[in-house]
């Protein structure tokens, strides 16, 4: 996707998820410490809400449309130190200048790779190991053969109508006969349980089948599932590993308490799991990817639960998940959509300078300026005339490219998006030749101001060669203009042609004396250049010239 174009923009992509992970799951935490009182189902509801958010976050951020925050963007302002001097309140009046020297220092850009590449063997790890638990199910599930007993089915119907579930439930029989019993699955969920089952007494069979029972009407196996992704995503964040353990932890705890407001007494359930974790076997990997009943790393919380009568075990309703659900979705979309000041980048800005004869221009001066940010960035083309920006904060600008001898080009509203890359190529015209000289009426002319300095032959960039003003004649002041005290400034234009002589002599200035238009015209048209040559070639070029006519005060 154009968000993840680059390596620098696919970092902060990351950052910002991460960021968001961050506020996300903190929030959860805070959520359930202050509900610590509440019921596990409760809990359970609020780490799976987090978890789920955290997971869908880079999906939602590159599908909903862009929300940028102005109060996130000036903040962002004062701790940036690519754009610092913007956010200071004392120098607005001087715009920030970064320099991007990315064209020839790519050393972000190999860091930036880097990391990527970092990021995507942890993840590839965490990846490998939930692939294998699952492997490890389904190997185990097809080496398991269907518990079709009388006793078993009826136990299983029974307690499927009270929980009301409605999708066929399979009961397998593993060949090992102290195997731990276990469930997975979402829409043809399975409970495998040891090959020593059939020999259970009724309590056992029942207490077994409530609590995995519960697990799936609770649709505990896919949360986890969803769990061990995001971790996977965010496996360098502490709060993702911490937040994955909580959701086992408390689904757990709602299954008992799922199980107990059944009928079935405390202690008699507490021995029961003590008994099936003393004589069964568990693998102890967390990597199984299914639900065990009793997990011997978390049945000392669990005991001290079900056993304090003041514990709160009220399950949630159905419409008490769907209010949470669509309040946490409302909360949700917008903060996804929310753009943070990593994410907005404009991703690269490249292009190329030509000069008319369609060379490359090299080391022309490519500046952008963004003036509601007050930010100018600048860089300058290579030898063959490539520019590259490598990471523009997202806006409209304004693009000027100089280079002497050369016309400044300027394109107002640049555009630039978020996420996206901008190709844009310049062609720069020849820079025209001001001249400009006095005439006093005493007869004397004083020396010529020229914008290109002295009259000489110059190379600019190595690809203009200058014209150069060979012969010059001096206008005379008119008698009439100087009896009348008729004084001013005559502008020529005309266009120096390829063998050096004036072209399209015209007067731009209207409105000046026609005495003082005549006599600069007459002889301004017998001056000669030398030819302005670009990569050798003679050219024509626009030149302006002033005329100063001035009286003796």
């Amino acid at each position: 996707m154009s968000l993840l174009g680059s390596p620098e923009l696919s970092i902060a992509f990351l950052i910002a998820c991460s960021v968001k992970t961050t506020i996300l799951l903190a929030f959860s935490w805070i959520t359930v410490s202050a509900v610590r009182h509440r019921s596990a189902a409760f809990r359970h509801l609020v780490w799976a809400v987090g978890i789920l958010g955290s997971l869908t976050l880079p999906l939602l951020t590159l599908l909903l449309p862009v929300w940028h925050s102005p109060a996130l963007g000036n903040a962002a302002g004062l701790w940036s130190p690519a754009h610092a001097t913007a956010a200071n309140a004392s120098s607005h009046t001087l715009p920030a200048m970064i320099v991007d020297a990315g064209a020839t220092f790519p050393l972000f850009s190999k860091l930036a790779g880097l990391t990527l590449l970092v990021w995507a063997v942890g993840f590839l790890f965490v990846a490998i190991r939930l692939v294998g638990g699952l492997a490890r199910l389904a190997r185990v599930s097809s080496h398991s053969r269907p518990l079709f007993g009388e006793d078993w089915m009826r136990a299983v119907l029974e307690l499927s109508k009270s929980l009301k579930i409605t999708r066929r439930v399979r009961l397998l029989q593993c060949g090992n006969p102290v195997a731990m019993p276990l469930t997975w699955g979402i829409f043809r969920p399975l409970i495998i349980l040891p090959a020593a089952a059939p020999e259970w007494g009724a309590d056992r069979r029942r207490i077994v089948l409530s609590h995995e029972l519960a697990h799936i009407v609770r649709q505990d196996w896919l949360l986890q599932i969803c769990a061990e992704l995001a971790r996977g995503f965010y496996w360098f964040h502490p709060l993702a590993w911490i937040a994955a353990t909580r959701l086992r932890r408390e689904s757990e705890h709602a299954c008992d308490d799922s199980v107990l407001n059944s009928g079935i007494e405390p202690s008699h359930y507490a021995n029961q799991l003590l008994d099936l974790a003393r004589t069964l076997e568990h693998s102890g990997r967390d990597w199984s990817s299914a639900l065990a009943i009793a997990r011997p790393s978390n049945l000392e919380r669990r005991f001290s639960a079900m056993l304090n009568p003041s514990t709160n075990r009220r399950l949630l309703s159905p419409r008490s998940r769907l209010l949470t659900a669509l309040s946490a979705l409302c909360l949700l979309l917008p903060f996804a959509a929310l753009r943070l000041p990593a994410q907005n980048l404009a991703g690269k800005f490249t292009g190329t300078i030509y000069d008319v004869s369609g060379a490359a221009v090299p080391n022309a001066t490519v500046i952008m300026t963004n003036s509601k940010a007050k930010t100018t960035d600048m860089t300058t083309s290579d030898a063959a005339g490539n520019f590259n920006f490598t990471a523009l904060p997202a806006g409209e600008y304004e693009m000027k490219v100089l280079k002497p001898g050369f016309e400044e080009y300027r394109a107002t509203q640049v555009a630039l998006g978020p996420g996206r890359e901008y190709s844009q190529n310049v062609t720069l015209k020849l820079g025209s030749i001001i001249e400009e000289m006095d005439v006093v009426a005493d007869g004397t002319v004083k020396a010529a101001r020229e914008t290109a300095g002295k009259p000489m032959r110059l190379r600019l960039g190595g690809d203009v060669q200058a014209a150069r003003l060979l012969k010059k004649v001096q206008p005379i002041y008119p008698l009439a203009a100087k009896v009348s005290g008729t004084a001013g400034t005559v502008i020529l234009h005309a266009i120096v042609g390829m063998d050096g002589t004036l072209l399209s002599l015209r007067v731009m200035n209207s409105q000046v004396d026609p005495e003082l238009a005549r006599a600069a015209v007459e002889a301004v048209n017998r001056w000669r250049y030398s030819p302005t040559l670009l990569n050798g070639d003679p050219v024509e070029v626009d030149t302006t010239i002033m005329v100063n006519f001035k009286l003796l005060s």
